[in-house]
């Protein structure tokens, strides 16, 4: 594997395309100046279940969670585990707040941007699961330093979960699924790729809800979507 600097400032919270959208609504802008600072990851300090929680409980990351879809179906899902959401983009964030209000989510914290310093605070082993669902996929040749799957972080995501702990990693992008398939076969040593047929990545895991992306890649665009799911060794 690559050996990855923790801190490193060319691998940690670089920020690459849009982090504000159109202006939000006065409900929206509510939420963000007033649930927001309850649950936001602290600003320092490690990350812990106990200390975003008050007592330990399985715990999952989710990187760039868009509108909060998926990471609200989880949390809802699995009441006494704890989710960490990070997300740059504050249109993504208010939606996210939205749906924890109205579905009243105790278990959900917020990261309003990058995913990489927050995660680099989390104990080694500590995650039960981490997500990375329809990451930008920078196509050109030489963005390709700019994609979240890539060696630096990938060996961060392995650091970070637990043994037995499971990595989920979703995109409609040909060209970001043969890079991120190239990635991991270099971890190969540390992941083990939940695959049994075709329909192991066709098909949409049980427990892995469809987002407004995913539905828009799909409907709008006529986009095939692939979905893997890596074991920590």
């Amino acid at each position: 594997m690559t050996a990855f600097k923790e801190g490193d400032p060319t691998t940690l919270n670089r920020l690459y395309g849009r982090s504000v959208g159109k202006p939000l609504r006065a409900q929206q802008q509510g939420l963000v100046d007033n649930l927001l600072p309850q649950i936001a990851v602290p600003e320092d300090g490690p990350v812990t279940a106990e200390r975003l929680f008050g007592h330990d409980r399985p715990l999952h990351f989710e990187i760039g969670f868009g509108g909060g879809e998926h990471m609200a179906y989880r949390a809802d899902l699995l009441p006494d585990h704890g989710f960490i959401g990070a997300e740059p983009y504050l249109n993504g964030v208010a939606q996210a707040l939205t749906q924890i209000e109205e579905e009243r989510l105790a278990n959900i914290r917020i990261q309003h941007g990058d995913a990489l310093g927050v995660l680099d605070r989390v104990p080694d082993g500590a995650l039960t699961m981490l997500y990375l669902l329809h990451p930008d996929p920078w196509p050109k040749n030489k963005h390709a330093k700019r994609r979240m799957m890539n060696d630096g972080p990938v060996e961060m995501f392995a650091r970070k979960l637990k043994p037995g702990g499971e990595f989920r990693f979703g995109t409609d992008h040909p060209v970001y699924l043969r890079h991120a398939l190239m990635v991991m076969r270099r971890f190969s040593d540390v992941f083990e790729w939940q695959v049994e047929s075709r329909r192991s990545w066709e098909d949409r895991p049980s427990g892995w809800c469809e987002t407004r992306y995913e539905h828009k890649a799909r409907t709008k665009f006529g986009h095939e979507v692939w979905y893997f799911r890596y074991r920590r060794i």
